[in-house]
């Protein structure tokens, strides 16, 4: 008895778990539920946690998430508004409508697979990526691009070309690239800018060049004209005060000769000096106090009074 009454028991628990099983389902908070009766749309379930519901055929329920997706397309080549052939890859965020007429279009157009619904975004995405051709290559790449605008184009086209239920969040440029041709062409160009660039830089550098050096030489010119003017004042001053002084001792030749004996002396005997020598030559008859002076008191060496002598003899005889 004891063991028929547990073996009822057990029977019975495995119905109710059966049961409760058949008639519950939960919701995540990332998912939205599709319910069907007999195979018809019976309502959208989106509060998370547990629900009730026919059993077995006669209600089935199909979970979504609703969470944003990514899809890339494959690598496309196209041309540029400005001929340049590019491989352009792109990538697109999108998620399940938020609505419930949205949501049930979803399931009745892809059975709730998002694998089906990522495919067919990406065929739709690989023929928006086809937009970049309005616009030309230094708008996709470089300081000027206008990455927003190919975007916002490409997103168009995949709106155009979704199908309902779907929500496309964003569109961005995963890849711009050359192909090896291209690449050669744009290298080749852009060698090309560049030398053009460089030769214009160093004719500009060449005619500054020339306008200093131009300058320079002006510049030198009046430095030149004007130092040879001011050399020429001085020495026509050095030459007047040379002819004055020339004339005064010209006049006073005896003095003159004297001084230039001191000048000698002082020249000769400059610091500490032993000098050893003849005291009968000039000009250092002027240390030997004996030395004879002439009519005018100017001591004279030796030869300079005989020839100073016999030349005031012969004047004499002239007389």
């Amino acid at each position: 008895m004891n063991k028929r009454s547990s073996a009822i028991a057990l029977g019975i628990a495995i119905v109710a778990v059966l049961v409760l099983y058949s008639t519950t389902y939960t919701v995540n908070f990332h998912e939205i539920a599709i319910r069907t009766r007999f195979g018809v749309p019976a309502g959208v379930e989106r509060d998370p946690g547990l629900h009730f519901k026919f059993p077995f055929f006669v209600d089935n329920v199909t979970k979504i998430d609703r969470r944003k997706q990514l899809v890339e397309s494959p690598l496309v080549q196209t041309s540029t508004r400005d001929g340049l052939q590019v491989v352009v890859q792109a990538y697109l965020f999108w998620q399940v409508t938020d609505g419930d007429d949205g949501a049930q279009k979803f399931f009745q157009s892809y059975g709730g697979s998002l694998e089906d619904a990522s495919k067919d975004l990406e065929q739709a995405l690989a023929g928006a990526v086809k937009a970049v051709a309005g616009f030309n290559f230094d708008e996709l790449v470089g300081p000027k691009a206008r990455l927003a605008d190919a975007e916002t184009a490409i997103l168009s086209g995949v709106n155009n070309a979704a199908k309902t239920g779907i929500a496309p969040v964003s569109v961005g440029l995963a890849q711009v690239v050359l192909p090896q041709k291209t690449t050669v062409s744009v290298l080749s160009r852009m060698a090309e800018v560049q030398n053009t660039l460089a030769r214009l830089e160093t004719a500009k550098a060449s005619s500054q060049a020339e306008a200093l050096k131009s300058q320079a030489n002006s510049q030198a010119d009046t430095i030149r004209a004007f130092a040879a003017q001011w050399a020429a004042r001085i020495e026509a001053k050095g030459n007047e005060e040379a002819a004055v002084y020339y004339e005064r001792m010209t006049k006073h030749a005896d003095l003159a000769t004297f001084l230039a004996w001191i000048d000698a002396l002082r020249a000769g005997l400059r610091g500490s000096t032993t000098f050893v020598g003849d005291t009968t030559t000039a000009p250092f008859h002027l240390l030997d106090l004996s030395t004879p002076v002439d009519s005018k008191g100017v001591p004279r060496p030796s030869e300079t009074q005989s020839s100073a002598d016999e030349h005031g003899s012969k004047g004499e005889d002239r007389r």
